[in-house]
């Protein structure tokens, strides 16, 4: 709930508003402890980014290495396959 920050002057023969410097205060330190919060989420996100960042090439690095472990194990079932095969014939 927000405080009202302004007050009805009794003093004051026009009654116009004015600003509670109390309500103020209380608000002025919301506001701080608000940005002050934000900072500290910002700083959280930008590592979380890098950390994604980072988990993100190790998982292309992987992806590169488990392709290439399948062409060699590939080409390699291909030609026991065809040996054995040419040594079945004859």
């Amino acid at each position: 709930m927000m405080p009202v920050l302004l007050t009805s002057c009794t003093n004051n023969p026009m009654n116009s508003p004015e600003i509670d410097p109390v309500k103020y205060g209380v608000l002025w330190q919301k506001v701080q402890d608000y940005e002050r919060r934000f900072d500290e989420m910002s700083i959280k996100i930008d590592k979380l980014e890098n950390s994604i960042e980072q988990l993100v090439a190790l998982a292309n690095q992987s992806k590169g290495g488990f392709w290439m472990g399948i062409a060699v194990i590939s080409a390699i079932s291909s030609v026991i396959g065809w040996l054995s095969h040419w040594l079945s014939k004859g």
